[in-house]
């Protein structure tokens, strides 16, 4: 279900919700959904659960592309039967990176969201946004302004910590290499974990030997918060 608040995105206040679905569920496998800039990036595993399946919605790092996204979590979906949303930046990066505002960026993830749940059942308890790097950041700043529909925020190796107005209480879970030479542990997670925490979310810390990645165990780690 979706409904028009251009101020409310002006704030990465998203207003799209699970509803029961108005069209057929689409077939297993990989679709591209149109939205007002760039397409996104949709796979659906088969078979799909009994029970209204998971939604993890994926944001691409720095000059990524939704297929980034596909190939680091379709593993995980699969096994989950979770459906994997993948949208793409209408630039090199995200806007509430890129330019410190939410935009078309915001506008353009509310379709794509809008069209999934026009198509299936979602189970609203189990809706994760992740991200990586730029898209971790993204992520982040999505996620605390719609923690009522994002129960979960994925964030590996982000850089910042986007202000926005919070709503909810998501579970966070955040994941960094030691040896990261792009986005230096110590300025970024080093940082936003602790001011998480002493704003009172319950966040999950996981820091590994590597760099500028996310490694499969941290992959599998998290994706069981999808369960």
């Amino acid at each position: 279900m979706l409904s028009t608040n251009r101020y409310g995105l002006a704030h990465g206040t998203l207003a799209v919700r699970p509803a029961p679905p108005r069209y057929p569920a689409l077939s297993a496998g990989v679709h591209w959904l149109e939205t007002p800039t760039k397409p996104a990036l949709l796979y659906v595993p088969e078979p799909l659960p009994f029970r209204p399946p998971a939604l993890l919605v994926a944001l691409h790092g720095a000059a990524g592309v939704p297929g980034d996204m596909l190939a680091l979590f379709k593993k995980a979906a699969y096994q989950h039967g979770a459906l994997l949303l993948a949208p793409s930046s209408d630039d090199i990066t995200w806007d509430a990176v890129g330019q410190g505002a939410f935009g078309e960026d915001a506008t353009s993830l509310q379709h794509a969201m809008a069209t999934v749940f026009d198509h299936f059942p979602i189970d609203a308890d189990r809706i994760a946004l992740a991200g990586f790097s730029d898209g971790a950041s993204c992520a982040l700043g999505l996620g605390l302004a719609n923690g009522d529909l994002f129960t979960r925020v994925l964030a590996y190796s982000p850089g910042l910590l986007p202000r926005v107005h919070r709503n909810g209480n998501p579970r966070v879970l955040i994941s960094h290499g030691r040896h990261d030479t792009v986005l230096p542990i110590t300025g970024t997670s080093h940082r936003i974990v602790p001011e998480l925490e002493d704003d009172g979310y319950c966040v999950t810390y996981i820091e590994h030997d590597r760099g500028h990645e996310v490694p499969s165990s941290v992959v599998t780690a998290s994706s069981e918060l999808l369960g």
